[in-house]
């Protein structure tokens, strides 16, 4: 049988910068196919996505050695270009986990001292520091739909770029809901923090050589699986996986692409957020024009991916 043809239906919506959750009491909403007996599926890169924090990636000087830091915004903006042009063209990105460009992305060995005087995970200090601060600094594009999901109890994963270990990144979601942000853990489905070590193995990474898209469009694929595995198969189930890394969103498109090839019923939207604008593309089995429509995101509106 002949493979259905993929196309893409895009749309947008402007980010409303000055919008807070509304934090009054408001009623759960069934999933959109819930009379189908469909689930809802959430996916989420965490950086610049969910929130921004105040971590730094370090590029080296080639000629001096000497250390730069970027954001993970503007390394997201510019990693296609380190050590060949622009401004980094004089830099090079180092992999090693405990000097390199990401060793604020991994966690730390703590020795006795540090575990006696309860020293905290560089994440955990970043997440601390940004939630001390004001929320519409921290709380970046995809946060109103990561509350959403929380709140209305739908299956998360977290997929992302850092290496810190599985129960650092639940203490983080633990410190959420200690400062008020979320009501209560997300349902996760699972956590990829793909630069990790066990982490690439579970991936498949044996070698150590794939690249976090590569990684990432794995971890999608075992999300889908496990959402399936868990909660049953159905044809009205529902998935989407919002990131804001350019190079991401290709590999994250291939992949829906190839899961609506494998999975024709169910529904697949990549979501990519920008500092304005949140763009959302669902991936369709028949050929049709593509729409791209731009609604406004009015205050105190529960926030679904996939409507």
């Amino acid at each position: 049988m002949a493979k259905k043809t993929i196309s893409i239906k895009k749309s947008v919506i402007k980010r409303n910068l000055h919008q807070l959750e509304f934090n009054l009491i408001r009623p759960l909403e069934n999933d959109r196919n819930h009379e189908l007996g469909g689930r809802s599926f959430y996916f989420f890169d965490f950086d610049d996505n969910v929130a921004y924090l105040s971590t730094p990636i370090i590029v080296f000087h080639k000629t001096t050695g000497e250390e730069k830091h970027i954001s993970s915004n503007e390394f997201a903006q510019n990693s296609k270009y380190i050590g060949r042009l622009g401004v980094y063209k004089d830099y090079f990105l180092s992999f090693d986990d405990e000097r390199g460009s990401f060793r604020n992305f991994r966690d730390k060995s703590f020795g006795l001292l540090d575990k006696i005087i309860r020293k905290k995970q560089i994440f955990l200090q970043d997440f601390a520091k940004a939630l001390s601060g004001p929320e519409l600094l921290w709380k970046a594009p995809s946060w109103q739909y990561f509350y959403y999901a929380i709140y209305n109890r739908r299956p998360i994963s977290i997929i992302t770029a850092r290496g810190h270990d599985k129960l650092t990144i639940q203490d983080g979601m633990k410190l959420l809901k200690a400062h008020g942000h979320i009501p209560y853990l997300p349902n996760f489905l699972n956590i990829y923090p793909v630069s990790n070590y066990q982490t690439r193995i579970e991936l498949g990474d044996k070698s150590l050589q794939a690249t976090v898209p590569q990684l990432k469009r794995v971890a999608i694929r075992k999300s889908v699986e496990e959402a399936i595995e868990t909660y049953g198969h159905n044809p009205h189930h529902r998935f989407g996986m919002s990131d804001d890394d350019p190079s991401n969103i290709e590999m994250i498109t291939e992949e829906m692409k190839a899961l609506k090839q494998d999975y024709p019923e169910m529904s697949f939207f990549v979501i990519q957020t920008f500092s304005d604008k949140i763009e959302k593309r669902e991936i369709l089995t028949q050929q049709r024009p593509i729409k791209k429509r731009v609604k406004t995101i009015s205050s105190g509106q529960q926030l679904d991916l996939f409507k």
